[in-house]
């Protein structure tokens, strides 16, 4: 596949989101993943992945890699490969090269367990914004999301899942350890004071 090709499966598959989505949907939405791929990408680059085609391989993961939510929220990972698998012309891909999209995939999946460069590459983008600025914009969308799926029953509840799932939390690479990994503690420090502030 060349850059002209996946530019117009990149147009196809953000528009089938843009469509598709349910609105309800404010986190895991068509900005969720058009922010994982520039991050995917910005992260390769910083990590020395020169290989264009493991490049095209990351960029690929990234833009599919939450399309299962256009069916299903539980187990959308699985449905995300899926719909991938359907998506790409199997005869401009190795059988490896399509494996290793599928593990980008899965890797995303909560707790996060990524094994190659690629793999950590993609899960470091999936949850970049824990270390960034508009973390607390990005966080109340989730929180906002897990309220309408019935995941979380109230604000407090949110507060102790966030607090638990960020000291949980890794980041992969070099790149998010160093650019990333401050600013989350420092979201998470803010977040365990409101939880002490908000005991009787």
């Amino acid at each position: 596949m060349t850059e002209s090709g996946f530019q117009q499966l990149k147009e196809v598959i953000l528009l089938k989101l843009h469509d598709g989505l349910d609105p309800r949907l404010i986190y895991h939405s068509l900005g969720h993943t058009k922010d994982v791929l520039q991050q995917a990408e910005r992260i390769a680059k910083s990590e020395n992945i020169s290989d264009a085609r493991v490049l095209l391989l990351i960029k690929i993961a990234s833009l599919f890699h939450d399309a299962g939510f256009l069916y299903t929220y539980q187990g959308h990972e699985e449905k995300s490969c899926e719909i991938m698998l359907q998506s790409l012309d199997s005869k401009l891909f190795e059988k490896n090269e399509l494996t290793m999209i599928q593990g980008m995939i899965m890797a995303t999946k909560i707790p996060q367990s990524p094994s190659t460069l690629p793999e950590k590459i993609i899960c470091d983008a999936d949850l970049d914004y824990l270390g960034r600025d508009d973390f607390e914009v990005i966080s109340n969308c989730l929180k906002q999301e897990f309220l309408t799926y019935n995941i979380i029953g109230s604000e407090h509840e949110w507060d102790q899942l966030q607090v638990r799932f960020i000291e949980n939390h890794l980041y992969f690479t070099d790149t998010s350890i160093k650019e990333r990994y401050p600013g989350k503690l420092i979201h998470l420090e803010k977040l365990k004071q409101k939880l002490v502030d908000q005991s009787p």
